[in-house]
C-alpha cells in the first residue's frame, strides 16, 4: 500500500514537472488550457503552489542566464573579435552593421516571446492556487521576467557591445538626417562609374539602401521598446550620439560668425532633426508622436525635448564663450551673438566658466608687453560695451575688467593716451564718448537729488557709466586722470596760432573747468579792446602784442623756464601791461615769456623770410642782428636757456657748438644750401632741424609729485618719533592727521616711498620703511 502511494506521488510529481517544464525543457512549451487546469487542481490539492511556482520560475531564470542571454551578447563580442586590428571606417557596411543587430535583437526577442506561454502557466498558477512571486515588483508576472531579463542582461554586458549599437545607430540617423535635411542641399558633384552616391548610406543611387535600413531599424526599436530594453541598452548611446551631432552642428553653424543671430535656427533645427528623429526612435516614424501611447508621448514630448533643447543652449553657450574674446573685440557687429549669449545664460549655468575664460583670453591675448597701450584700451572699451550687454547690472563686466584696469595701472602712457584720444580732433571712439556724455561725468560736485523721486527705475547710462568713468577709475581716483586732461588741453589751447578754440572749449565746458573756458573768452575780447585802433596806446606799438590771459591758480602748473627777451620785446610786452592796467584797474600781468608763437620777418641778403616760431627761436634769431657768429654757451647766457635750439634753417652750425647766420644760398667755403623748407638730395642740411614740439605744461606725474610732497613732512615727523612703520599704518595716520588735503591711496603712497627710497631719503626692510642715519 505505501509503494503504491509512493509510486502515484512520484507519477504526479512528473506530470507537474513536465506541465510547468521545471526540468528546464522550455522549447516545447504551449497552451493547453485543459490540460494546465486538471495539473493546476493536483497541485493545489498536494499544497504544493508556490513550490511550484518557484521552481518555475527559476527555470525561466535560468534559461535565461545560461542561454538565452549569452547568445545575445555573443554577437557583439564576435563583431568586435572580427573588427579587431583594422581601421574603424564609420561609414563602412552599414547594411551588415544594420543586418547584425537585427539578427541580434530578433534572437533576443523571440526568445523572450517563447516564454509568454509558461508565464502564462506561471500566472494561472498563482490565481487558483494561492501561490505569489516578489510582491514588492508591480505590474504583474509579465513586468516580473521583464525585470529579470534586464538584470540578465547587465550582469553580463561585454563592455565593448556598444560599439556595434553605436554604429547601428548612427548609421540609421545618417539615413534620416539625409532625408530631413540632405535633400535641401544639392547633391555633390563627386561621382564615381558615372553614378551618384547616396548621402544617407553612402551606397549608389541606384543601389540606396536607405528605406531597408529605415525598415530594419524601426523594427528593432519596436522590439526592444515591447522588451523594455531600449532605455537600457541604447539610452546612453542615443543620448551621446545627439549631444555630439548637436555639439558638431553648433560648432559649423557658430564659426567665426558674430554678426547674425543663430539660437531661433538652432531651436528649430532641434525640434525638426532630434526631436523629430527620437519620433522615428520611440514611435516608429517621424510625425507618429500622437498615436504613441501616453507614457512615451510625455517621454519625447517633455522630457527628451527639454533635455535636447538644453543640451543646445549649454553646447551653444560653451561654444560662444570660447569665442567671447574674439565677439569682445569685434563689438558692435557682434552683438547678435552676445544677445544670444545672454538668453542662454539664464537658461544655464555657465556664468562663472564665463567669466573665468573670458578673464583667461584676456589675460594670455592682451596683457602683456607685446600688446601696445592703444591696443589694451580699445579691447577694454569694447569689452564694457559689450558685457553691458550681457549683463545690464555690470556685474560680469567688473569681474572681468578688474585684471585690466589693474594692468593699465601699470603702463605709464596710459593716462596720457585716454586723455589724447579724448580730445582727438579726428573723431576718436573716444572723443566721440566725451561729446555725448553727460557733462557731469568728471564732476565730484554733481548730485542725483533731481532723480530721487524716480530712483526704483533708475538705472545708469550705459555710455556715460562704463566708457568714461570707468576709464576715469582706472587709477581708484580722478584726480590723476583730470589733471593729465587739463594739462593736454591747456598745452592745446596755448599753442593756437588764434582764439579759434571752440573744439577746445567743449572739451573744456564737459569737465565743468569754468574759470579755463572764461580766460580763453575773456582773452579773445580783451586782445581786441588792446590792439584797436580806438587804443591811444596803438600809436607807440612797435609790432602787435596778443596773449593770452590765464587765471594762474586755475589752470595746470607749467614748466620752469628762464627765457630773456630781447629789451626792445620787453618794453612792447610793458605797454601791453599798462593797457591791460588801464581796461582792469587793479589787476596786472605776470609774463611767461617762454610760450606762445611768434610771427618773425627776416630780411637776409638775397632773401626774405616769414616764419612762425617759438619765443626762444625768436630771441635766438633777434640776437643774430647784433653778430652773426654765436656758440652756444654764449646763447645760454644772453637768453638765459640752457640750450636754446636754432631752426627753420636760418642758422649753420660751422664748428661744434658754433652757428652762423646763413644769409644768401650759398655757405662760403662749406658749399652748404640753406634754402628754407626744401630738401635737396645728397647734400646735408644746413641747420638744426626743429625738435618735436614739448609740452610747455608740467605732467600730471610732475604735479602729482609735488601735490604728494605735502606729506612728507608729516611722514618724516612719524619715522622720526617711531622709528619704523609699514606701509598700511603710515597710510591710515595720513589719513588721520591730513584729511581735507590731497588724496592719495596705498598704491599711490608706495609708490612715492619708493621713491624716496631711490632717492636715499629712506630706508626700506623687511616691509618697513624707516629714516636713514645720519
Amino acid at each position: 500500500m505505501a509503494a503504491g502511494k509512493q509510486c502515484d506521488s512520484k507519477q504526479q510529481w512528473e506530470v507537474i514537472k513536465k506541465s510547468f517544464f521545471i526540468e528546464g525543457n522550455l522549447s516545447d512549451i504551449s497552451d493547453g488550457e485543459d490540460d494546465l487546469a486538471l495539473v493546476i487542481r493536483l497541485v493545489q490539492q498536494l499544497g504544493a503552489g508556490q513550490l511550484v511556482l518557484d521552481l518555475a520560475l527559476d527555470a525561466i531564470w535560468v534559461a535565461l542566464r545560461q542561454s538565452i542571454v549569452p547568445k545575445f551578447w555573443s554577437n557583439f563580442v564576435i563583431y568586435n573579435s572580427q573588427r579587431c586590428g583594422k581601421d574603424d571606417d564609420p561609414g563602412e557596411g552599414s547594411v551588415e552593421v544594420m543586418s547584425r543587430v537585427a539578427t541580434a535583437i530578433s534572437e533576443l526577442y523571440d526568445s523572450a516571446v517563447s516564454f509568454l506561454p509558461q508565464i502564462h502557466r506561471c500566472e494561472m498558477l498563482c490565481e487558483h492556487s494561492g501561490a505569489k512571486f516578489e510582491e514588492c515588483i508591480p505590474g504583474g508576472m509579465m513586468e516580473h521576467f521583464k525585470l529579470h531579463l534586464r538584470a540578465t542582461l547587465h550582469s553580463q554586458m561585454p563592455t565593448s557591445f556598444t560599439n556595434l549599437l553605436h554604429k547601428f545607430y548612427s548609421a540609421a540617423f545618417k539615413v534620416f538626417y539625409h532625408a530631413e535635411v540632405g535633400n535641401q542641399v544639392e547633391e555633390s558633384d563627386e561621382t564615381t562609374d558615372e553614378a551618384m552616391q547616396c548621402g544617407g548610406c553612402d551606397a549608389a543611387t541606384d543601389a540606396c539602401h536607405c528605406q531597408a535600413i529605415t525598415n530594419t531599424f524601426c523594427q528593432v526599436n519596436r522590439q526592444l521598446l515591447e522588451l523594455d530594453l531600449l532605455e537600457r541598452l541604447a539610452g546612453d548611446i542615443i543620448s551621446s550620439l545627439l549631444l555630439s551631432v548637436i555639439t558638431d552642428h553648433v560648432s559649423a553653424t557658430c564659426r567665426d560668425s558674430y554678426d547674425q543671430s543663430r539660437i531661433s535656427q538652432l531651436e528649430k533645427w532641434v525640434e525638426n532633426v532630434v526631436i523629430g528623429w527620437l519620433e522615428v526612435v520611440y514611435c516608429g516614424g517621424r510625425g507618429q508622436l500622437s498615436s504613441a501611447d501616453s507614457a512615451i508621448q510625455t517621454m519625447v514630448a517633455n522630457n527628451l525635448n527639454q533635455t535636447y533643447m538644453t543640451a543646445l543652449y549649454h553646447t551653444y553657450t560653451t561654444t560662444r564663450i570660447d569665442q567671447l574674446f574674439n565677439i569682445v573685440i569685434e563689438y558692435p557687429e557682434s552683438q547678435p551673438a552676445l544677445e544670444d549669449i545672454r538668453e542662454c545664460l539664464d537658461r544655464t549655468h555657465l556664468r562663472n566658466h564665463l567669466v573665468e575664460s573670458l578673464r583667461s583670453a584676456i589675460q594670455t591675448r592682451l596683457l602683456h608687453p607685446g600688446v601696445n597701450t592703444t591696443d589694451v584700451l580699445h579691447a577694454y572699451i569694447s569689452a564694457i560695451k559689450a558685457l553691458r550687454v550681457l549683463d545690464p547690472k555690470g556685474v560680469l563686466l567688473e569681474l572681468v575688467s578688474e585684471p585690466v584696469r589693474q594692468y593699465l595701472r601699470g603702463r605709464e602712457d596710459t593716462v596720457r593716451y585716454i586723455v589724447t584720444s579724448l580730445t582727438d580732433e579726428s573723431c576718436s571712439e573716444l572723443s566721440e564718448e566725451l561729446l555725448v556724455a553727460a557733462p557731469l561725468v568728471l564732476d565730484d560736485s554733481h548730485s542725483d537729488d533731481d532723480n530721487m523721486d524716480f530712483w526704483e527705475t533708475w538705472t545708469p547710462d550705459p555710455r556715460t557709466a562704463d566708457i568714461i568713468s570707468m576709464l576715469v577709475n582706472i587709477y581708484g581716483s580722478k584726480d590723476v586722470f583730470i589733471t593729465e586732461y587739463r594739462t593736454i588741453l591747456a598745452d592745446r589751447i596755448l599753442s593756437q596760432f588764434s582764439y579759434d578754440t571752440e573744439r577746445e572749449i567743449r572739451y573744456l565746458e564737459h569737465l565743468k573747468c569754468e574759470v579755463m573756458v572764461k580766460d580763453v573768452a575773456d582773452s579773445k575780447r580783451i586782445n581786441s579792446s588792446i590792439n584797436s585802433d580806438e587804443n591811444p596806446r596803438r600809436e607807440k606799438q612797435k609790432f602787435p602784442v596778443s596773449c593770452m590771459i590765464l587765471s594762474a591758480q586755475f589752470w595746470p602748473s607749467f614748466k620752469e623756464e628762464r627765457l630773456q627777451l630781447p629789451e626792445e620785446v620787453m618794453k612792447e610786452l610793458d605797454t601791453y601791461t599798462e593797457a591791460f592796467q588801464d581796461l582792469k584797474g587793479n589787476r596786472t600781468l605776470n609774463w611767461k615769456p617762454h610760450l606762445g608763437q611768434v610771427q618773425v620777418e627776416i630780411e637776409l641778403k638775397n632773401r626774405t623770410l616769414n616764419l612762425t616760431v617759438t619765443p626762444t627761436q625768436a630771441t635766438v634769431i633777434y640776437h643774430f642782428q647784433e653778430r652773426s657768429r654765436w656758440s652756444i654757451g654764449d646763447l645760454s647766457t644772453i637768453t638765459q636757456e640752457n640750450f636754446p635750439c636754432p631752426c627753420q634753417g636760418v642758422l649753420q652750425e660751422v664748428e661744434s657748438d658754433v652757428f652762423v647766420l646763413v644769409e644768401g644760398e650759398e655757405l662760403g667755403d662749406k658749399g652748404h644750401t640753406a634754402t628754407v623748407g626744401v630738401s635737396q638730395p645728397d647734400i646735408a642740411p644746413p641747420a638744426i632741424e626743429e625738435d618735436e614740439a614739448e609740452s610747455v605744461m608740467a605732467s600730471a606725474q610732475d604735479q602729482r609729485e609735488e601735490e604728494l610732497q605735502v606729506f612728507w613732512s608729516y611722514i618724516v615727523g612719524m619715522l622720526t618719533n617711531l622709528d619704523s612703520l609699514p606701509l598700511e599704518r603710515i597710510h591710515a595716520m595720513l589719513k588721520m592727521f591730513v584729511q581735507g588735503s590731497v588724496e592719495c591711496s596705498p598704491q599711490e603712497l608706495r609708490a612715492f616711498l619708493d621713491r624716496k627710497v631711490r632717492q636715499h631719503q629712506l630706508i626700506f626692510t623687511n616691509g618697513l620703511y624707516k629714516l636713514p642715519k645720519n
